[in-house]
């Protein structure tokens, strides 16, 4: 089958690799028939990620048709269409039965790798790294799903692709960025960051109730999508102090609940932006944490920070004094995909949301090389790119 495959700093291929097979009785195998680009998958592009090897499947927001499954699997039949999450887990341990998905104790068979370097293993992901698991992604013709019965969910009506392709990720992902946000009503939430994830948490800040959302980025399209679908006040970070500018918005306050969407590869401008950058090509430090200082910062006292943005490692310069000091309570992780699907699909289903206002380029598999790269340089006003196998 044709997958898109890792190999190195800013080089994916498209190649020929074995179509995954049913390995133990409860997985099953789909025919992706869409799939996407995520953010994330530039930290792999970039080659921030540990433990990648060269021939890796990428890929972790798929859908298709279920085409084979193991004799144990008992939800799912051949012809079932499908949205698969990218966190996999077993539904059986400790933190699945406490809807703690993400770090499940059983789906990475490569544990003791991740204990090495976290003290303890989250759960394996589609298409990110040995040290996450292994697991062939979903930028491919097929795509094998462990643990069958937890994971897919079932679109049984006549919803697109694109309408909920991102069950499989970036909408639960931003909507758990925002219920970690605390938000009640009245409230200010600021989200650092306006590319796909970004732009679900400003959405679902306005579903949770917050009275008004400050997205902030640089990009001019992803700032007027914020404006245009999220109802927004933007700030461009290169044009205006983002302090100065909440403190205006809030009376000195400063935002009630701020949302790093953006993590390891965030820009910034300044002296410590450009340190950050040279510390992390001299291998000084793994990520980049300019928005982490920037929201602790400008967060009100006692206010809550919520971080989807992905990091890997170490960060250098991290203010944990205003942390402290400031009372600043700071949630974080990957998604628990699980646990969102349902309501997730009610709310697409009701009309609430439609997701695929993110798409800004839908293109066949052949082309997502090139795709990376556009992705990557934000050219071709791309914010979201979704891949037809």
């Amino acid at each position: 089958m044709r997958a898109l495959t890792w190999h190195g700093k800013q080089d994916v291929r498209v190649e020929e690799v074995p179509r995954p097979e049913v390995v133990n009785p409860t997985d099953a195998v789909i025919e992706v028939t869409a799939t996407a680009i995520c953010g994330s998958d530039l930290h792999l592009y970039h080659g921030r990620v540990p433990s990648m090897r060269e021939g890796d499947v990428l890929g972790h927001e798929p859908m298709g048709r279920v085409v084979e499954v193991g004799e144990d699997v008992e939800t799912l039949e051949e012809g079932d269409r499908v949205v698969v999450p990218f966190t996999i887990s077993c539904g059986a341990c400790w933190f699945c039965e406490h809807d703690l998905y993400s770090l499940c104790d059983n789906s990475n068979p490569n544990a003791e790798l991740a204990r090495e370097t976290m003290g303890h293993s989250p759960a394996g992901l589609f298409g990110y790294s040995h040290m996450l698991g292994g697991y062939a992604g979903g930028q491919a013709e097929y795509l094998r799903v462990p643990y069958a019965d937890v994971g897919p969910v079932k679109i049984e009506s006549d919803l697109t692709d694109e309408q909920v392709l991102f069950l499989s990720d970036i909408f639960p992902t931003g909507h758990m960025a925002a219920e970690n946000a605390d938000i009640d009503e009245n409230d200010t939430v600021a989200v650092w960051g306006c590319g796909p994830v970004g732009q679900f948490a400003i959405q679902s800040a306005d579903l949770l109730g917050a009275d008004r959302v400050v997205a902030i980025d640089r990009v001019p399209e992803r700032l007027e999508m914020a404006r245009e679908h999220g109802d927004a006040v933007t700030i461009d970070y290169e044009d205006e102090d983002v302090y100065d500018r909440l403190m205006d918005l809030t009376g000195g306050r400063g935002p009630d609940s701020c949302i790093d969407a953006v993590g390891t590869d965030a820009h910034g401008t300044g002296v410590v932006a450009t340190s950050d950058r040279v510390k992390q090509r001299l291998l000084l430090e793994d990520d980049r944490p300019t928005v982490l200082r920037e929201a602790i910062r400008c967060c009100r006292k006692g206010g809550t920070l919520s971080v989807p943005g992905v990091y890997v490692g170490r960060a250098d310069n991290f203010p944990v004094g205003p942390l402290m000091n400031k009372g600043i309570t700071v949630k974080t992780g990957q998604t628990h995909v699980q646990r969102y699907l349902g309501p997730l699909l009610d709310q697409i289903e009701s009309g609430n949301i439609d997701p695929s206002f993110v798409v800004t380029h839908d293109e066949p598999l052949e082309r997502g090389p090139e795709l990376y790269e556009t992705f990557n340089d934000k050219e071709d006003d791309c914010i979201k790119v979704v891949l037809r196998p």
